[in-house]
């Protein structure tokens, strides 16, 4: 499914009407019927329950005066308050206010204190809220009595339904000023929206229903560059596993990771790699730790690397024994808990220029690029970075401030700039790729912030590189649901270990998908 930019959800909308002839009272029609169901299904019927439609000027409020029509004809008792200019309704608006008129049900605008007095009272006895206030054409500050009405519904503890987006959220962005509608539902119309994923608007928006409201396929299908990462997309990442593969056919990892009191990410990431499936993972570490790896691993192998200080990988013999080695390898993963040393990171901006082989970058092997991510475009390959927020701020020298504002189009040029696959780990993960299309995943747990869980992504995509062309999507599909399942068995208190020991049990649930699809 297609992700829609607010710009791109207008253009469909204008060419459904003005292309295809579809009219935009037929398109309101659909939002308000599918708006009253959504409705009645959320609240367990409707007849005899009060419910109050709160409408802006726009567009957005005309799908919530429609919704007030069907439903007070489901029995429902409608209280109608309007907000903002009268001088800015749009036509499509104006109809329904004629026709909920022309119904003999009373409208407020709300431009008197007597008006605000009599909402305040409809609020505190109505059992349900219907948000039609602001809709995806809102950015920026919003105006007092928008304000005033947004504060008035999250200072009740009532069930609210959103129409597209809780007002005040960014569509673009998830973007939140001085406050949003809490929404406990939001039917999006025609499609998704960023800011459904991203927070802090995610946060806002409660069940996520959505509804194409009639608009043709073809369009809401077009030339969008965002996509939902979900079930349906993810069954065409992996291919059947022939059964002829042998391990050597499977993928041949090489994992350059690990330092003196980070051993564990060195561990989590070439184990996952294995499993995924991938049939044979290397990992480099430094020569003084491999006693410890040979007793922690059983089926990764171990290559020991000349140290510049104990337990630290540098220097050139490292470095050539890296370049050698990677000639045997179909991927090669460097930098979980590879450590900051200055001669590491030399290292890792050597072997990057000279290793002709698919990279992925995680964590210290990002930082070695701080300040110089332009170096980036020199790889041989292109290759994949896995950053969390911190790390793609510091790379682009922003605050995460900065980077959240605008996360999508940040993460999107950035891919651009570098000639990069970039997967950016937060709440969504974001995946980027050079030639502008972005991937967007909210499939995992908040149970998934905790130490290594990076790490066991990392691994995941390396161990996939020789199995599919879809590596960085099908890493980040299977995590989220190892994520998923690990949550299921143990809530919050889930930890990396879990995540990896449960990624061969997601990748069980994407084959029995492909079976049913």
């Amino acid at each position: 499914m297609k992700i829609a930019l607010a710009k791109q959800m207008h253009e469909i909308d204008d060419t459904a009407v003005n292309d295809l002839g579809l009219p935009e009272l037929s398109l309101m029609e659909s939002a308000g019927h599918r708006v009253a169901q959504a409705a009645e299904n959320f609240l367990n019927g409707v007849h005899e329950k009060s419910i109050c439609i709160l409408a802006g000027s726009g567009n957005n409020g005309g799908d919530a005066l429609t919704a007030a029509r069907y439903l007070s004809n489901m029995g429902a008792k409608i209280k109608i308050f309007l907000v903002g200019n009268k001088n800015h309704r749009t036509d499509s608006l104006n109809v329904q206010i004629r026709i909920l008129r022309g119904m003999n049900l009373e409208i407020q605008q709300l431009e008197t204190d007597r008006a605000w007095e009599k909402l305040q009272v409809t609020l505190r006895f109505t059992d349900a809220i219907i948000d039609g206030i602001l809709g995806t054409g809102f950015s920026g500050e919003i105006r007092p009595s928008a304000l005033r009405l947004i504060r008035m519904i999250n200072s009740l503890s009532k069930p609210v339904i959103s129409i597209d987006i809780p007002s005040g959220v960014e569509a673009d962005t998830g973007f939140v000023g001085e406050d949003a509608v809490q929404a406990d539902c939001t039917i999006s119309l025609g499609l998704p929206k960023i800011c459904h994923f991203i927070c802090p608007g995610a946060n806002h928006v409660g069940k996520l229903l959505i509804d194409d409201i009639g608009i043709p396929q073809k369009l809401l299908s077009g030339d969008i560059h965002q996509t939902l990462l979900d079930d349906k997309l993810a069954v065409t990442f992996l291919p059947v596993r022939p059964r002829e593969v042998h391990k050597g056919s499977c993928g041949k990892i090489l994992v350059v990771a690990g330092s003196r009191g980070m051993t564990g990410a060195a561990c989590l990431s070439s184990m996952s790699a294995l499993k995924v499936g991938a049939g044979l993972v290397t990992l480099a570490i430094p020569e003084s730790l491999n006693d410890l790896y040979e007793v922690k691993l059983t089926e990764v192998m171990t290559i020991s690397l000349a140290e510049n200080k104990l337990g630290i990988i540098g220097g050139k013999k490292a470095a050539e024994t890296l370049i050698e080695l990677s000639a045997n390898f179909d991927a090669v993963l460097i930098g979980p808990g590879l450590g900051r040393e200055k001669e590491t990171l030399e290292l890792v901006k050597k072997i990057f220029l000279e290793i002709d082989r698919p990279l992925i970058l995680d964590a210290d092997a990002i930082f070695a690029f701080n300040g110089n991510g332009g170096d980036l475009k020199n790889c041989r390959q292109i290759p994949i970075l896995t950053p969390h927020l911190g790390e793609l701020a510091a790379l682009l020298n922003i605050s995460v401030e900065e980077l959240r504002r605008s996360l999508v189009e940040t993460v999107r040029n950035a891919a651009k700039d570098f000639r990069a696959i970039i997967v950016a780990k937060s709440e969504c993960t974001v995946i980027a790729y050079p030639n502008g299309e972005i991937f967007i995943s909210p499939i995992g747990n908040s149970g998934m912030a905790t130490a290594g869980s990076g790490d066991v992504l990392a691994g995941a995509i390396a161990g996939l590189m020789k199995l599919t062309p879809f590596a960085p999507l099908a890493g980040v599909y299977l995590h989220g649901t190892a994520g998923n399942i690990s949550a299921e068995e143990n809530s919050e208190g889930l930890t990396a270990s879990d995540i990896m020991r449960n990624l061969p049990q997601a990748v069980k649930k994407l084959r029995e998908l492909q079976k049913n699809n």
